[in-house]
């Protein structure tokens, strides 16, 4: 009897050269905790037929710091994240998202190098990394390249990746300011967010939104603004016209809009 996996085509790699040797020669979509494919494969959406099995990966595991740069490896679960002394300590607001990903089950096996290559402007941790001014690393068998996170994505689960790269790790440096992480869903936990927002409090604030376009999404202006001393009234004006929300089957756009503008002056008064 044929299934839903029957026509899949799995290979296994037990070591980053093996990956990228792969991925160099074969058109395979790297997978690790896969818990975006099952739901793909349940729902019969799933495109790729072609998979590339990456967990047994250790020396991609690690958490630790290079300097001053806090170094996240691609196949770090969100259970390590929250466990991470390090994490915990420099960037609180990925903990905290870390927390409201799925339930523990899925927090055991997802990974953020996965939340990151899945592209879907929905990823809990994204905010996080574009509000953090991360840097992804990517590696192929021909080298090694960083991309800044606000570069990274080129459209709706669209990176600027090559199919022979592989994401290895994230990059973090020191956040100097408060930082503050909430998330509007049907539920706190398990369900897709409708708005997602990270930010951080600094004389130039960083601020990044997730489901509310096809990627995640910095506000440069509403930053600048509040940089700039502009009072929370008239920021959430400049966020207003900033940002171009979505309608789709989780809310509408304007919906959208006016749970950023809500958020926006919840973190300016929370984190003052």
């Amino acid at each position: 009897m044929r299934t839903a996996i029957s026509e899949l085509d799995l290979r296994s790699a037990s070591s980053l050269t093996e990956a990228l040797a792969i991925l160099r020669d074969e058109a395979r979509t790297p997978i690790a905790g896969a818990t975006d494919v099952y739901v793909a494969l349940n729902f019969g959406t799933l495109k790729p037929k072609r998979f590339l099995d990456i967990w047994a990966l250790d020396e991609l595991r690690s958490i630790s710091l290079s300097g001053d740069t806090l170094v996240i490896g691609s196949l770090t679960t969100y259970t390590s994240l929250i466990q991470s002394p390090i994490v915990g300590e420099r960037l609180p607001m990925l903990v905290e998202a870390s927390r409201l990903v799925g339930g523990v089950q899925i927090q055991n096996r997802g990974t953020i190098g996965g939340n990151v290559a899945n592209a879907s402007p929905a990823g809990d941790a994204l905010p996080v990394l574009a509000a953090a001014d991360a840097v992804i690393v990517v590696r192929s068998d021909a080298g090694e390249r960083r991309v800044p996170i606000t570069q990274f994505y080129t459209g709706y689960r669209a990176t600027v990746m090559t199919p022979d790269e592989l994401i290895v790790a994230v990059e973090i440096a020191p956040v100097e300011g408060k930082q503050w992480f909430r998330k509007v869903g049907t539920r706190a936990a398990q369900a897709i967010s409708k708005v997602v927002v990270a930010g951080v409090r600094a004389p130039m604030p960083r601020i990044a939104f997730g489901s509310i376009a096809p990627t995640v999404v910095r506000v440069p202006e509403t930053e600048r603004a509040l940089g700039d001393g502009a009072t929370i009234d008239d920021a959430e004006g400049v966020l207003a016209r900033e940002i171009a929300p979505i309608d789709d089957i989780r809310s509408t756009a304007e919906y959208r809009r006016r749970v950023s503008m809500n958020l926006l002056r919840r973190f300016w008064a929370e984190t003052g």
